[in-house]
């Protein structure tokens, strides 16, 4: 993989270098800045891009404001963040364009080599790399296993073809019903995930989420 590298801190930044370069991917260029960061991106377009959410000038949210402007330059550009902060906000927008190929890590989360590693591969390959932690943030602290318990089997069908980054329409060509169909499934299921004030993209962003979280340890009711 070429790989673009954007963290401030040096030693981190040559720690990870070394790692991915140890896994055989290859770091075609580092960031250390917001506004260097989004350059390297705009250069390289890299197959993955490890990218810290606050750095200078500001060390506000320079580094995630950059991979939301690639990824609407370039959509589908992946990108995992590592921080130890969540910003919700924008965090939310860059999982709700739907396109794949992006993760959230929190750099107190990641325990070994292998962990990080694998995480990256599969943003490059189009997935997603979730920290529980950021999740639970962004579902405002609630429990979204106790709330994907209380979805019916077809709604649980419907939520993971959504997770696969589905529209209503394509759900419903999948399952054999009708977009309306879906639609009244969606409503349902955003009502029990507590998500039923919320908008339409985000709450579509939010029970993937709950999902990704818990996939494989729920059975539906």
């Amino acid at each position: 993989m070429r790989v673009v590298v954007a963290e401030d801190l040096y030693l981190l930044r040559d720690g990870m270098v070394r790692l991915i370069e140890a896994y055989g991917h290859q770091v075609v260029a580092t960031a250390g800045t917001g506004p260097e960061t989004l350059d390297a991106l705009r250069t390289w377009r890299p197959d993955v891009a490890v990218i810290d959410v606050r750095m200078p000038p500001n060390q506000t949210d320079e580094g995630l404001r950059a991979a939301l402007t690639a990824r609407r330059e370039t959509p589908g550009l992946p990108v995992l963040i590592l921080s130890q902060h969540v910003e919700q906000l924008y965090a939310r927008e860059l999982l709700a364009d739907g396109s794949g190929g992006v993760g959230y890590l929190l750099k107190e989360s990641v325990f070994d080599a292998d962990q990080f590693i694998g995480a990256l591969e599969r943003v490059a390959g189009g997935g997603t790399a979730m920290d529980p932690a950021v999740i639970a943030a962004l579902l405002g602290g609630g429990s979204p296993r106790r709330a994907l318990e209380r979805l019916t089997e077809r709604e649980y069908g419907v939520l993971g073809l959504m997770a696969e980054g589905l529209s209503n329409r394509a759900i419903g060509e999948r399952l054999f019903l009708s977009e309306s169909a879906v639609g009244k499934y969606t409503t349902s299921m955003f009502g029990k995930l507590g998500l039923a004030s919320d908008d339409d993209t985000n709450r579509r962003v939010l029970a993937v989420l709950a999902y990704l979280n818990n996939s494989g340890e729920r059975k539906p009711g």
